[in-house]
Parts: structure tokens; C-alpha cells; sequence
């Protein structure tokens, strides 16, 4: 197995040997070039991808084509288009590299018969998607009850790690602010 995600799951459970074998034996590894795409919009999303290395976005784009990111992974995150992955649906959205980025990938099928089969696994998934939820509710709040400066100032306190690595534009569209207004709201700090 992969040595990283390995000391993931066994810093968030406890796994058997043979539980973190049968995690192993059902992961495909992918390596993806800077640009990349893992998924495009309008395909169905087969897999639920785990960062190894590198960085991921997922992003859609509006008629105007302008890209709304609304959601990065770095080392030790999961990311998926959930409707797409869940539903069987085409993604709305996109998931491309920001950098070479290194993924293990289960497909729905595995992912669904691990979590049946593994109990420490099916209780990490759970956690992941309550906190999540979480996550995106909080985000949600924020977007609608605080300032530019202060959506940008909670991102920075939160994802130091994504502040250093991701592009300013690319932020900005996360925050839902302009290139322009951000750069002058880092100018003031």
C-alpha cells in the first residue's frame, strides 16, 4: 500500500492487517500531470479519489465561463463529485490537477463493498461525510454573513497549507471575490 495514505488510515482507526490489504488490493494508483483532469464535466464520476500527493480542485464552470471552485484537496484528502459518484449522474462540475498529484481511486462498486465489509472503514467514511456536511454549511454561512476580508482571513487561519500552494486567482474564486479585490485585501495585512 501506499505508505502515506497507510499512515492515514491507521491515524484515524484501527485497521487489521488484513482490513488495510483489502483497502490496498481494491485501490487503483493514478498519477495525474499538472492540468490534468480526473474527472470532466458532463462524464459520470466513477471513483472517490484519495490524495496521495499534490493538489486537486473541483470546480464548475458557469454559462459566462467563469469557474467557481468549490472545493481543493491536498495530501490526506478525499475528493469526489459526490452527486455524480452517488447518483450515477453526469458531473455538473470538474476535478483537475493544480500540480502533479499522485491519487488512489476506488470505483463505486469497491468503495460500497469495503464500507460493508470493513467496519473501521465504514466508520472513517461516515465521520468524513458528517464533518463535510459540516464543512459546507459553515461555508455556506460564511458566504452569506461575513465581509470579503473576513472570509479571506478565516481561509488563511483554516488552510495555511492551501494558502502557500494555491494560485491568488484561484482563491479568490473559492472566496467568491474578485482577483482585484483580494489582492487589495492582502495589500492591507
Amino acid at each position: 500500500m501506499v505508505e502515506p495514505f497507510r499512515s492515514y488510515l491507521t491515524s484515524k482507526a484501527a485497521f487489521t492487517t488484513a482490513e488495510l490489504e483489502q483497502l490496498e488490493a481494491a485501490a487503483k494508483s493514478r498519477k495525474l500531470k499538472r492540468r490534468e483532469y480526473l474527472l470532466r464535466q458532463g462524464e459520470i464520476c466513477r471513483h472517490m479519489a484519495f490524495v496521495v500527493s499534490g493538489a486537486l480542485r473541483l470546480y464548475r464552470t458557469d454559462e459566462a465561463a467563469q469557474e467557481h471552485i468549490l472545493r481543493f484537496a491536498l495530501e490526506n484528502w478525499w475528493i469526489t463529485d459526490a452527486e455524480s459518484f452517488r447518483n450515477e449522474l453526469p458531473a455538473k462540475g470538474a476535478i483537475d490537477a493544480l500540480e502533479d498529484t499522485h491519487v488512489l481511486l476506488w470505483s463505486k462498486e469497491d468503495f460500497e463493498q469495503l464500507k460493508r465489509e470493513v467496519p473501521a472503514f465504514s466508520a472513517l467514511e461516515e465521520q468524513l461525510a458528517g464533518r463535510h456536511l459540516e464543512a459546507q454549511v459553515n461555508r455556506l454561512y460564511t458566504a452569506i454573513s461575513h465581509t470579503a476580508e473576513e472570509r479571506y482571513q478565516e481561509f488563511v487561519k483554516a488552510f495555511p497549507d492551501f494558502y502557500q500552494r494555491i494560485p491568488l486567482h484561484m482563491i479568490a474564486s473559492y472566496l467568491g471575490v474578485s482577483r482585484e479585490t483580494l489582492s487589495r485585501i492582502r495589500k492591507q495585512h
